[in-house]
């Protein structure tokens, strides 16, 4: 694996850091709403309560003897964070265990009538079936005449911008819808992304998908662009194996926004039917390996992930923690070249990312001082502002 710079890994026991309200405020605030969301018995009211407890107060504890994925997690570093405060550990670490732990609290993973029941469902399906979704389908019969490189790049803004469609991320941000979206980007390879597909394309595009429904929808509406106009002649769509992280997508969440979109009127339903047609010939596949919810950085891809995406023409990765995943979960200096920090990856790899985490890299010196001097540091997390980085 080739060399790349090191920062510090970000923990979550800095008190008022970002990390530390997400472990602390954001975390309970979930749990409160999935307990609100359901009619859960008292057993299941009982582990939401340790689990509080627990992720609050407590250590990290073992996972039960009999869990079908004990092995897993035991190769992602279980052992080592045994025992350790949750805020004392890799944030990446302690953020993807909570949503483990919270499945095992909701029974999805044990034989019985809630086995299997996404707890974030009714969010997911609330924000698909929104009005402001109505509205931005709609808005896509606009765009029918304009010319094909025109209407590739509205798409590619709004695949971008949908990452502010982000459950989890509103949890803890009353005011998020509200906010315009900055009138620039802080980084802007969207021309190198488009070399790499150009459009007479012959290979594969994989997209690491993030959240489900207002942001799932214009990634799949660009996807169907690229393969109607010939930018690539197969997606592969990758999603997370259980719900995680609140609004991550799974495969149900694509069957949901694929539904949505065949049934709406206009263009929306044009680009419906040419996923639906793509899913049914094999040219859109979806992929939801373990790793997809490891809570390990890209540079400790398998084997079997690393192969499949070494020959992707290009590998875009959506999203906040995709992107921490990407570049690893630490406090690089803002001007630490992304190509470096993603040497790592076994292709072509672009960054479509509306920030909400302090991890950045790729910046000039200009624009962070700009950044800096109008906002401080809020420009790293409040959504705001966005990134289209690439390494070829």
């Amino acid at each position: 694996m080739p060399h790349t710079p090191t920062a510090p890994v970000i923990l979550g026991n800095e008190p008022g850091s970002f990390p530390r309200g997400v472990l602390a405020e954001r975390h309970p605030a979930i749990i409160r709403q999935v307990r609100e969301a359901f009619p859960y018995g008292p057993d299941r009211h009982g582990a939401l309560d340790a689990l509080l407890a627990n992720c609050t107060k407590g250590t990290i504890e073992p996972l039960p003897a009999d869990a079908h994925d004990r092995d897993l997690w035991a190769e992602w570093g279980l052992a080592e964070y045994t025992g350790r405060s949750w805020y004392d550990i890799p944030w990446l670490w302690s953020e993807s265990w909570f949503y483990r732990r919270l499945l095992d609290a909701v029974g999805y993973f044990t034989p019985g009538p809630w086995q299997g029941i996404d707890p974030f469902r009714p969010f997911k399906l609330a924000e698909l079936d929104a009005p402001e979704t109505d509205a931005e389908l709609a808005a896509l019969d606009d765009l029918t005449d304009l010319p094909a490189a025109d209407r590739a790049r509205a798409l590619l803004h709004g695949s971008l911008w949908g990452n502010r469609a982000d459950l989890g991320f509103r949890l803890s941000d009353a005011s998020a819808d509200s906010k315009e979206a900055a009138p620039g980007l802080v980084a802007d390879d969207s021309d190198t992304l488009w070399s790499l597909l150009p459009p007479a394309g012959a290979g594969t595009l994989h997209l690491v998908a993030d959240n489900a429904g207002r942001e799932l929808v214009p990634d799949l509406l660009l996807v169907a662009h690229l393969l109607d106009h010939g930018h690539v002649e197969r997606a592969v769509l990758h999603v997370k194996p259980y719900p995680y992280y609140v609004s991550d997508a799974t495969t149900a969440d694509v069957v949901d926004a694929l539904r949505r979109l065949v049934s709406a009127p206009g263009a929306a339903a044009s680009y419906g039917r040419t996923l639906w047609s793509a899913a049914t010939d094999g040219r859109l596949t979806i992929r939801a390996h373990p790793f997809a919810a490891a809570p390990l950085p890209f540079a400790h891809l398998p084997t079997d992930l690393r192969a499949e995406l070494a020959t992707a023409t290009l590998t875009i990765v959506k999203g906040d923690l995709n992107y921490r995943r990407l570049v690893g979960d630490r406090l690089w200096p803002p001007t630490t070249p992304f190509a470096d920090v993603t040497a790592h990856f076994p292709g072509p790899v672009a960054a479509l990312r509306t920030l909400k985490s302090d991890v950045i890299t790729g910046l000039d010196t200009e624009t962070e001082a700009a950044l800096v001097a109008a906002e401080g540091q809020r420009w790293r997390t409040g959504g705001t502002h966005a990134l289209i980085q690439v390494r070829p």
